[in-house]
């Protein structure tokens, strides 16, 4: 089979999603998780990935970033990737491939789809019937975007223009992000970011899809039309989050 395709416009977000092997379980402690993000965080610095928004799944993790350059995911996916795996297979006294393969991304028109994204990062746990509140779950962004928490586990995060836009202020920022979470995502917002992550087409509108034909010279898009079918707006992972 063909691998996707890798768009890359400067300045322009991308949601990424890696996923374990057979949507097998990537964490198994709580140190894992802090290590993971250690190893991400380290590798982003090195080949200028800029995050904005994660989440880390039991199977699968997801991020909002701005690659500084065509490469930047790549690397810095490989480089984490490859420690990672070396340290849970150290500490489990295991082998063989921990991820499923090539990460999943779409480029993402960040004045239509930016907020809407994170806030679809960030309620994962929600759907998966993990939390009642995103802030009760630990391994996301929420607490660094909605609450302004700072410290080891959120300094990293470097806040969107579009996040930037909510508020002169810090707290009024937050406060006008928390809002956005007292509406639901709709379902034609749902389908379109699951379909377009899991096929590699760019999310956004006409005149932005056809701007990432343009650059890329390749198709950004499905020649179809309609909503996606049931089987692909059902998710993008097993458990455990979509």
């Amino acid at each position: 089979m063909s691998r996707l395709p890798r768009y890359f416009l400067p300045n322009q977000p991308q949601h990424v999603i890696q996923r374990g092997n057979n949507r097998q379980p990537i964490f198994f402690s709580e140190d894992d998780y802090h290590f993971f993000r250690d190893c991400l965080t380290d590798a982003a610095r090195i080949h200028g990935v800029r995050i904005h928004a994660y989440v880390w799944m039991t199977n699968h993790v997801h991020l909002l970033a701005t690659p500084d350059t065509a490469e930047s995911l790549g690397k810095t996916f490989q480089s984490a990737g490859r420690r990672y795996v070396q340290h849970v297979n150290h500490a489990y006294k295991r082998s063989g491939t921990l991820w499923e393969g090539r990460y999943r991304a779409t480029v993402v028109d960040s004045a239509q789809y930016l907020l809407t994204v994170m806030r679809y990062i960030e309620l994962n746990p929600l759907r998966a019937g993990m939390v009642e509140r995103p802030e009760d779950y630990p391994w996301s962004s929420y607490r660094g975007n909605a609450l302004g928490m700072g410290g080891a586990e959120f300094d990293w995060l470097s806040p969107h223009e579009e996040y930037l836009r909510l508020g002169a202020m810090a707290e009024e920022r937050q406060a006008a992000y928390r809002a956005l979470f007292t509406t639901e995502i709709s379902a034609d917002a749902l389908a379109a970011i699951r379909e377009r992550t899991h096929k590699a087409w760019a999310l956004g509108g006409a005149d932005f899809v056809a701007r990432v034909e343009q650059l890329s010279q390749r198709r950004a898009a499905s020649k179809g039309v309609g909503r996606p079918r049931k089987a692909e707006q059902a998710g993008e992972s097993g458990e455990i989050g979509r």
